[in-house]
């Protein structure tokens, strides 16, 4: 049985019918470009299993936020499993898809799901955080609990609602000429599909932090110096008739409290604070150029060089790295518990 020629095969899935596509080795920069973004990948996939196995083994961590924190983990996680390996394979192949129209839809599918849900979840550990800040005597742990599992359930709804709609009709994900496998760029769905996952979390998380800010400034500055300045009195104290009167004047006094440092609950406040804008900040700063082509170009019929396709989603596709290690670089109790999981394993 014949084998088939290296050459042959790198043509047909480069186009076929153009017989100047010949095969070249990948160069220097191609060979460390895809170990870097197979780094990504296995890091992304570990970082986030092991808030998984942390939050599971720490009797303590199964209440709220941390169901908060293990949605998120799940979503990007899964990113890491199902969508990212693929996305790597493609690249592989020039960003051209070889393995059918069936595997692209399912990977366009949880493409879409995962995000969706990762971006959606940080959303839900910025609201909790605000109303924890800045509600904190009516955001008791029952109203939290109920609150948290409901952001949940619709985060991982409407994640499914947007990700199953092209399967339904609503545009086309393969070519097999080109062998391409993209989002729908059905103009109302991508619309629907951009606004839906980015561009209205983008509006809540922002709102959100400029509430924060607002509400950690507004208790800096009614942080001021208490003051109690009693009347000044006479005391008069006969201690026998034949005696003379002595009498004991207090003067006016003035006594001032003043907080020197950050109570307990304010030092809380503002670490919250802070990973919540760190953690939303990194998001934008992942996201907005991937979602911008995506609304701009099928909108516009326009395109970009396929590389800076490529850089914009796997710059996306970083943010579900960086979540878990933003989260609990500023939480001590997933510290300590990092520290006992690996001693236990000595």
């Amino acid at each position: 049985m014949t084998q088939p020629n290296v050459t042959d095969l790198s043509a047909n899935i480069s186009g076929g019918s153009e017989s100047g596509n010949l095969y070249r080795p990948f160069s220097v920069f191609s060979v460390l470009t895809l170990t870097l973004l197979a780094m990504l990948v296995v890091a992304t996939f570990v970082w986030n299993l092991l808030v998984l196995v942390t939050i599971l083994r720490v009797r303590t961590f199964h209440r709220v936020p941390h169901n908060l924190v293990a949605s998120m983990a799940i979503s990007d996680v899964m990113v890491a499993g199902l969508v990212m390996p693929l996305s790597l394979v493609r690249e592989l192949y020039g960003r051209r898809w070889i393995l059918g129209r069936a595997l692209c839809q399912v990977w366009i599918s949880c493409d879409v799901l995962c995000c969706t849900a990762s971006i959606w979840n940080v959303t839900a550990i910025a609201l909790d955080r605000y109303w924890s800040i800045t509600r904190h005597l009516e955001y008791t742990l029952k109203t939290r609990k109920l609150i948290s599992n409901v952001m949940i359930g619709l985060t991982w709804l409407l994640s499914s609602v947007i990700s199953l709609s092209p399967l339904f009709g609503w545009g086309e994900t393969y070519s097999e000429d080109s062998l391409a496998c993209q989002v729908s760029q059905e103009p109302s769905y991508t619309v629907f599909s951009t606004f839906g996952a980015f561009y209205l979390p983008l509006c809540v998380v922002l709102f959100v932090y400029w509430k924060i800010y607002k509400a950690a400034k507004f208790r800096i500055g009614s942080r001021k110096t208490n003051t109690i300045t009693p009347m000044a009195e006479v005391i008069e104290v006969k201690e026998a008739e034949r005696q003379p009167q002595m009498a004991f004047t207090v003067h006016h006094a003035t006594v001032s409290f003043q907080t020197d440092g950050e109570t307990w609950r304010e030092q809380k406040e503002r670490r919250a604070a802070l990973m919540v804008g760190i953690l939303i900040g990194v998001f934008v700063l992942c996201w907005i150029p991937f979602f911008l082509a995506e609304l701009i170009i099928p909108l516009c019929s326009c395109d970009i060089p396929p590389v800076w396709k490529s850089v914009f989603l796997w710059l996306g596709y970083s943010n579900s790295f960086f979540n878990p290690l933003i989260y609990t670089a500023f939480n001590k109790n997933y510290n300590n518990a990092f520290r006992n999981l690996f001693s236990r394993q000595r």
